[in-house]
C-alpha cells in the first residue's frame, strides 16, 4: 500500500526539522540557520546547516542534504515511506493508505516478515530434540533460559532444506528467501539453507526489526561464524548488535566488545549498555551510530595480538566522531565472558571504573615495543610518542603525557615538547597539501561536486540555479517563470525536472518545498537541489532578478544554435547588457 501525496505535504509541514535533526545532532545557533557537526561524515568544525526557515538540511563538507524525510531516510537506513511512517509514529499521526502496490516497502516488509519467522523457527528449533546440542552450547556458555529467550537464541537444523519448507508454508517466495539472505542459490539453480548445524544469533534494528542472523558452528568445520550477507533490509556495516537495547541504557556510555557472545554475557551480568560490530572491523557508519546515543565509547576487546590491531582501529575511528574513547584491559582473562566467569560482574565493574584513556593505552602499547635502556630504541620510542602526542588537541593533556614520557625515556620536558612540536608542524604541513590539492579551478568552482551533475553550459545553470532557488523561495512566481521559458531551454537536465517538478505542484495547489518533493527525486539529486536552494537570494528586486535569469538562459540557449552571423551579434550584444545583473556574474 502506497501513501497519499496529500499526507505526505501535511506530515512535512508539521515537522519542525530543527526538533528532529536535534534528536540526532547538537545543533546550535547562528544567524538565522543552525549549525552542527555531520551526522553522514567526520569532521571537526561545524559544516552542517540546518534552515528552519526553508526546512532543509545541508552539509557543506559531504555535499548531503535534503528535507526531513530525506533525513530520516539517510540517518535510519530506511526507504521513502518507512522514513514517512517513522515521522508520522513521532507526530502521533495515523498514516492512510491509498491502495496502491507500495514497491520497495511492501517487498521490504516481506523480508523483514520473513526474517521473523526464520527467528521463530531457529528458535523453537533450540527447545527440540534436534537443538539439544546447541542448547547444551549455550548452557556451558553460562547462559540462562531467560538470557536466551531474551535474545531470541536459537538452533538451525542440520538440513539442506528445513527453513525453506518452513517459510514456504508460511507463503512465502523462494525469491523472498533468497533476497532475505536466508538461502543460497547453486550454480544449477536449486536453493538450500544458508545456515546449518549451528547456534543462531539474531540481529535487530532499531526498530526492533530481525534483519539478518550470526550463526555458530558446533563443530569444527568453517567458517566459525556466519553471518548474513548484505540484502535490501541489513548492511552489516551500518548495524550493530544488541543495539536495539543498548540505545535504551540512561547512562551516555556504549561498551563496545568483540562478538556476540561477549555482549551476551555483559548483558547478562547487568552491562546493557554493550554492543558489537557484526563480523567485521569497526565502520565509520557504526560509530556514528554509537555518536548518536553515548558521549563516550569504552573498546572492550579480545586480550590478544588481533584485539590489540582491533582496538586500535577503532580508536581512530570513534575519536572521528568526538567521543570520549577509553580502553579496557582485562588482566588474566582472554576477553570479557571469561573475565566475568571467573571473577563475576562487581570484579568486571571495578575493572571497568579504571579504564584508560586511549593516549595513555598507545603510549603503553609503544612503550612495550622498545627496550628504553638502549639509546637506538629510547630515540625511537620518543619519536613515536611525539607524533602520537601531536595529535592531542588539548595543550594541558599534550603536556602532561609529553612530561610522562620525558620522565620514562630521562629527556627534559622541553625537549619532549620540542619534538612535539616538530612532528605538529609536519602534520600541519601535509594537511595544508591535501587542502591545496582540493582546491577548484576558478572555471569548476561553481560547478557542482557531484559528477553526475556537472554542467555543461556554465552560465546557463548558473542563471537557472537563479531560477529554481526563487521557485522555492517564493512559488508564486512560477507562472511568471512558465510564460516566458520551459524547462526544455534549460541546459541542465537535473534543474529542468525540477522546474517541472515544482510547476506540477503549484499547479494542484501544493506546497512547493524540498521535503515535499523528495518522493521525486533521487538521494544525489535531492542532495544538489539542497545546496542550490540554500544558497540565500541575493537582490531586493526579485523580478528584476527573475527576468535577468531567463534572458541569460535564453541568450545561451540561443548561442547553442546553429545561428548565422547577424543573430549571433544581437545575441552577444543582449549577453553584454545583461551579463552583470544584481552583482551576480555569469
Amino acid at each position: 500500500m502506497s501513501i497519499p501525496d496529500r499526507f505526505i505535504d501535511e506530515l512535512t509541514a508539521k515537522c519542525d526539522i530543527v526538533d528532529i535533526i536535534s534528536r540526532y545532532v547538537a545543533l546550535k545557533k547562528s544567524g538565522g540557520n543552525f549549525f552542527g557537526l555531520c551526522p553522514f561524515h567526520s569532521e571537526k568544525t561545524p559544516s552542517f546547516s540546518v534552515s528552519p526557515d526553508k526546512q532543509i538540511y545541508h552539509c557543506f563538507g559531504c555535499s548531503k542534504g535534503g528535507g526531513v524525510i530525506n533525513f530520516i531516510m539517510n540517518i535510519e537506513n530506511l526507504d521513502f515511506p518507512e522514513s514517512v511512517r517513522f515521522l508520522a509514529k513521532i507526530l502521533n499521526m495515523e498514516v492512510p493508505e491509498d491502495g496502491k502496490t507500495g514497491g520497495d516497502s511492501s517487498k521490504k516488509e516481506r523480508l523483514y516478515a520473513a526474517s521473523t519467522e526464520a527467528a521463530r523457527y531457529f528458535h523453537a528449533k533450540l527447545f527440540s530434540d534436534e537443538g539439544k546440542e546447541a542448547l547444551s552450547y549455550l548452557e556451558r556458555r553460562a547462559l540462562s533460559k531467560r538470557t536466551i529467550r531474551n535474545f531470541g537464541l536459537g538452533y538451525a537444523p542440520d538440513a539442506w532444506d528445513g527453513l525453506i519448507k518452513e517459510l514456504m508454508e508460511k507463503g512465502f517466495t523462494k525469491n523472498e528467501l533468497l533476497d532475505a539472505g536466508l538461502v543460497v542459490k547453486n550454480s544449477k539453480g536449486s536453493i538450500y539453507d544458508r545456515f546449518r548445524n549451528r547456534a543462531m544469533f539474531p540481529i535487530i534494528d532499531l526498530r526492533g526489526n530481525v534483519i539478518g542472523f550470526g550463526g555458530r558452528v558446533l563443530d569444527q568445520s568453517l567458517p566459525k561464524y556466519l553471518n548474513s550477507p548484505d540484502t535490501p533490509i541489513f548492511n552489516k556495516s551500518r548495524n550493530l548488535f544488541a543495539i536495539n537495547i543498548a540505545k535504551n541504557v540512561k547512562s551516555r556510555t556504549i561498551l563496545l566488545a568483540e562478538g556476540y557472545m561477549d555482549v551476551i554475557a555483559l548483558h547478562q551480568a547487568g552491562f546493557t549498555n554493550a554492543v558489537a560490530s557484526l563480523g567485521t572491523s569497526l565502520t565509520e557508519d557504526q560509530a556514528r551510530l554509537i555518536s548518536r546515543y553515548a558521549d563516550e565509547a569504552v573498546i572492550s576487546y579480545d586480550a590478544d595480538e588481533a584485539g590489540r590491531k582491533a582496538a586500535a582501529r577503532a580508536i581512530n575511528i570513534l575519536k572521528k566522531t568526538g567521543l570520549n574513547v577509553k580502553i579496557l584491559r582485562i588482566p588474566g582473562a582472554k576477553d570479557p565472558d571469561e573475565f566475568i566467569k571467573s571473577n563475576g560482574a562487581d570484579a568486571f565493574l571495578n575493572l571497568l571504573s579504571r579504564s584508560e584513556n586511549h593516549i595513555e593505552y598507545r603510549l603503553c602499547d609503544l612503550r612495550a615495543k622498545y627496550n628504553l635502556g638502549l639509546d637506538e630504541d629510547r630515540v625511537s620510542y620518543l619519536k613515536a610518542a611525539a607524533k602520537l602526542l601531536s595529535t592531542v588537541e588539548s595543550p594541558v593533556e599534550r603536556e602532561i603525557y609529553a612530561s610522562r614520557v620525558a620522565e620514562e625515556a630521562k629527556i627534559t620536558l622541553s625537549g619532549m615538547l620540542n619534538e612535539i612540536k616538530k612532528e605538529y608542524s609536519l602534520f600541519e604541513k601535509k594537511k595544508k597539501r591535501e587542502e591545496k590539492r582540493e582546491i577548484l579551478s576558478p572555471a569548476s568552482a561553481i560547478q557542482p561536486k557531484t559528477r553526475e551533475f556537472r554542467y555543461g553550459n556554465v552560465h546557463s545553470a548558473a542563471a537557472e540555479e537563479g531560477i529554481i532557488s526563487l521557485c522555492f523561495y517564493d512559488p508564486t512566481l512560477i507562472p511568471d517563470i512558465l510564460s516566458r521559458i520551459s524547462s526544455a531551454e534549460f541546459s541542465s537536465r537535473l534543474l529542468g525536472k525540477v522546474l517541472d517538478i515544482a510547476a506540477e505542484r503549484y499547479k494542484d495547489e501544493r506546497p512547493v518545498t524540498l521535503p515535499s518533493v523528495s518522493d521525486s527525486l533521487s538521494e544525489a539529486e535531492i542532495s544538489h537541489i539542497s545546496k542550490v536552494i540554500s544558497k540565500p537570494v541575493k537582490g531586493s528586486d526579485i523580478k528584476k532578478a527573475m527576468s535577468d535569469y531567463i534572458s541569460i538562459i535564453k541568450l545561451q540557449s540561443l548561442k547553442g544554435e546553429n545561428l548565422d552571423e547577424e543573430s549571433l551579434l544581437l545575441a552577444q550584444s543582449k549577453y553584454r547588457e545583461i551579463k552583470g545583473f544584481g552583482g551576480n556574474k555569469v
